[in-house]
């Protein structure tokens, strides 16, 4: 016998959920064997424990304690940072006035580190001398190195003013004493990163090879909008395989580097290079070979994709307004552990056994839909919850697990409110597949705009809130999304497929869709077939059909009542 067009449907609805499993369990099986992942999802701070970072602020000599807002900005700045990670549930906190501390879950990566560690502190100042250019002169230099003496101090401040940052003015014999001294070892490094932005800087490229003289800061960090990471293209368009980072400057930051490249691009020889300084070292000294007024440089060089993804990030998300150094870095235990994770999946599973006797008690063999919909809704949050774990870096809180057990609720909504229209359209005294599409029909509406107002508190929630809310706030987005998926892929499906079945279309009293026992004397609006047999069975049906009434019908019965009334007290009045 040929299917019928429900069971067609139902049957192709459950084979695109048996993909969607299927897919979902191939993908997180793949990235155990190949990419690192894991069947069980990672947890977060509160019940794995995890890192932690304390950082200090470093001020050049004689420079204010930082503030306040300065600090704030650093912890906006650094959470920015371990969000572009795909780390998530960290916290980031000041520690009185002087420092940040930063949580993070599990053991993170060097590359994680690294972005917190980093200040990003970036700035272009003009190349003044390097020992990695050749000198314009044979035989000599520029700057002839000084005779020390021991009698005669060197003179630290320009004989004669400088007018931009390419004069050799800047160069004075204690600058050069301090650049033939200068050594590119890592503590010299870190007091470059301090180097007022007005006074010129003896520094070294970042693999410590190379040591350069370079003028004031003319271009701040703070002037950079936005920056990304892609492989360097030809005029032609063609890839050349190099990874780069572009840069695209505010208007400020525009104009700045315009005039910088344009005094640039008349020199020749080492004045014509542009340096990039990334916390006092030199990431690029490119050479400036036109003049760029558009405000989009690219800084290329020795960049692999995850370095550059980790430079870019770093840019974009702006500069730390002060420089930080690690003040230690310790392991921390879980604030919650294990005991706690215990208790809430005990809760989750009381809570699962509450919803399956009230479905069962409610709605009998009927009830089993609502069991098998929860255990595939489930399996598909399981899944999706590990693949975010090592794709997206999310991490389990016990807020999480908050969320989901609360999704249970919501998710048993949904049923409820599908088999309530099914027994409304039996009542009415529809055959049972009719039923289980008016019903459906009339319940989707319903199911949409709770599901919509669900999924938009919590994405109203994970955009404001930051912390263990956002872990609440993105169960219980996934829980909704999955809920209606499973509302339409396999609830309804089942209930077409039952629908066919004698044991349901019969109206079995243990199926939970019997008609008699709904009351379905329903003929018409506000009328009511009166009960062929008399007793308590019979009776009882009479008053849950009443019982069903809405207000309207109710009004409509009582005013049809209340007309015969008045006519038949007319008729023997007449008679």
């Amino acid at each position: 016998m040929a299917r019928t067009t429900p069971v067609r449907k139902a049957w192709r609805s459950l084979t695109w959920l048996l993909v969607i499993v299927a897919g979902l369990t191939a993908l997180n099986g793949g990235a155990v064997l190949w990419a690192g992942g894991s069947w069980a999802p990672k947890l977060a701070l509160d019940l794995q424990g995890g890192t932690e970072i304390i950082l200090a602020p470093q001020v050049a000599n004689g420079a204010a304690k930082p503030t306040a807002e300065q600090l704030q900005q650093a912890v906006s700045i650094i959470r920015q940072r371990i969000d572009a990670s795909g780390v998530s549930e960290a916290e980031i906190n000041t520690q009185g006035d002087q420092n940040i501390v930063v949580d993070l879950p599990g053991t993170p990566d060097k590359s994680t580190i690294n972005r917190i560690e980093s200040s990003a502190k970036l700035e272009f100042r003009a190349v003044l001398k390097s020992d990695a250019a050749p000198t314009s002169a044979v035989g000599g230099s520029a700057s002839p190195t000084p005779s020390p003496s021991s009698d005669v101090p060197l003179a630290s401040t320009p004989s004669v003013s400088p007018t931009n940052g390419s004069d050799d003015a800047w160069v004075t014999p204690a600058l050069q004493q301090q650049f033939t001294d200068f050594t590119c070892t890592e503590a010299n490094l870190q007091k470059a990163n301090v180097a007022p932005a007005a006074k010129p800087l003896v520094t070294c490229d970042n693999r410590g090879q190379y040591k350069y003289i370079l003028g004031p800061v003319e271009v701040a960090g703070e002037t950079i909008s936005d920056a990304t990471n892609g492989l360097v293209s030809t005029s032609q368009g063609a890839s050349t395989g190099q990874w780069a980072v572009n840069i695209v400057f505010n208007g400020k930051g525009t104009k700045e580097f315009s005039d910088v490249t344009t005094r640039l691009n008349a020199l020749t020889g080492v004045k014509n290079q542009f340096a990039i300084v990334l916390d006092g070292r030199i990431i690029s000294a490119p050479t400036t070979n036109a003049v760029i007024s558009n405000g989009k440089p690219q800084i290329s060089g020795s960049f692999t994709q995850a370095s550059s993804k980790t430079l870019a990030d770093q840019l974009k998300f702006g500069a730390l307004p002060i420089g930080f150094t690690v003040q230690s870095r310790d392991v921390i235990s879980a604030t919650l552990g294990t005991t706690q994770l215990l208790s809430g999946l005990i809760a989750g599973v009381i809570g699962l056994l509450l919803v399956f006797i009230y479905s069962l008690f409610q709605y009998r063999l009927l009830g089993m839909v609502t069991i098998a919909s929860l255990v595939v809704a489930a399996v598909l949050t399981y899944l999706v919850i590990a693949v975010l774990s090592w794709r997206e870096g999310f991490r389990l809180s016990l807020a999480g697990v908050a969320g989901l057990i609360v999704a249970i609720g919501f998710t048993a909504d949904s049923f409820i409110v599908y088999f309530e229209r099914i027994r409304d359209e039996l009542r009415e005294g529809r055959a049972l597949v009719s039923a289980v599409e008016a019903g459906w029909k009339r319940a989707l509406r319903t199911v949409f705009a709770a599901k919509g107002v669900n999924l938009l508190s919590a994405a109203v929630l994970f955009v404001l809130a930051i912390g263990n809310v956002k872990g609440f706030a993105l169960t219980l987005g996934i829980t909704t999304i999955i809920d209606v998926l499973v509302v339409v892929l396999f609830t309804h499906p089942v209930l077409q497929l039952l629908a066919n079945t004698p044991f349901f279309s019969s109206g079995h009293p243990l199926s939970g869709l019997d008609p008699n026992a709904l009351g379905a004397v329903y003929r018409g609006r506000a009328q009511f077939r009166a009960p062929v047999a008399s007793g308590p069975r019979v009776a009882g049906a009479g008053r849950e059909a009443v019982r069903r009434q809405t207000i309207a019908e109710r009004k409509a019965a009582e005013l049809e009542s209340s007309s015969e009334k008045k006519s038949g007290s007319t008729k023997g009045k007449k008679s």
